[in-house]
């Protein structure tokens, strides 16, 4: 074994380092989400900043927030989550940035991540022979995992905008059928389907859910929205993220820390 894959391979935790997959799991993933499209427009369009300026910048905060995830041996709430806004705000700018500045088609981009995000999996399995989240107990596997929490997210913006832009479904249309295509996988999920498949399938769509839901929100009614616009939209699921998270932190809302072996599912 040489020595790059012996630093990745250390340390060992004796604490997966990512949450439980709980309601509040989901509620959380799904508002992120919202905050990463209506975060990104508003810094971007109503500030000023621009897209370059926001993507450096939000580039720089996913940076420091992924450090301080690593850093930690053990499932930390607050860091965790604020790694995987940042990631969604992060992802949703690298498609957009394909999309506005390179001219590259919804059709191009959606494909590209699908294979980007196969291979991730792929190499990640060869390596690692699992996907499941529940034992992330490595400094190699979490950075698998971050990896391919990336790839859902540039692909969930992809697809999301391919479906209600290029397909012209709407964010009214989006959020029924998103949220219909997550209920049948969950569907499946009890019905006895593959716990990391269906667990990865519904991770991707949550992100064109979300993004969904934020236009839904934050649209002028003329649009087909409810007017919160993006400042208010924006803040309240803020306020409720850090609500939950709080909750989390306390040890309440999610099954209680447990140390993990290496034996997967």
């Amino acid at each position: 074994m040489n020595m790059a894959l012996a630093l990745a391979e250390r340390p060992k935790f004796s604490f997966n380092k990512v949450p439980e997959v709980t309601l509040v799991f989901w509620i959380i993933k799904i508002m992120s989400t919202t905050v990463g499209e209506t975060g990104a427009d508003y810094l971007a369009v109503h500030v000023g900043l621009g897209t370059a300026i926001t993507g450096g910048i939000m580039f720089a905060l996913l940076v420091a927030a992924l450090v301080t995830q690593l850093g930690k041996n053990r499932y930390v709430p607050w860091i965790y989550w604020l790694t995987v806004v940042l990631v969604s705000i992060v992802g949703t700018q690298i498609t957009d940035a394909l999309t506005d500045r390179l001219g590259i088609s919804l059709y191009v981009s959606t494909t590209a991540f699908s294979i980007l995000l196969a291979l991730t999996f792929a190499v990640w399995y060869g390596v690692e022979r699992t996907l499941s989240i529940h034992t992330i107990v490595t400094r190699r596997r979490e950075l698998f995992y971050w990896a391919a929490i990336l790839c859902t997210f540039a692909l969930g913006t992809a697809a999301g905008d391919l479906a209600t832009e290029a397909l012209s479904l709407g964010f009214n249309v989006g959020v029924l059928v998103f949220g219909a295509l997550i209920a049948l996988i969950t569907l499946a999920y009890y019905r006895g389907a593959n716990a990391v498949l269906t667990f990865w399938l519904a991770y991707i769509l949550t992100r064109p859910l979300g993004a969904s839901l934020g236009d839904l929100l934050s649209q002028a009614q003329t649009y087909g929205g409810l007017g919160l616009g993006t400042v208010k939209t924006s803040l309240v699921f803020l306020t409720v993220i850090t609500a939950l998270v709080a909750l989390l932190s306390t040890g309440r809302g999610s099954a209680k820390i447990q140390p993990v072996t290496t034996q997967d599912d």
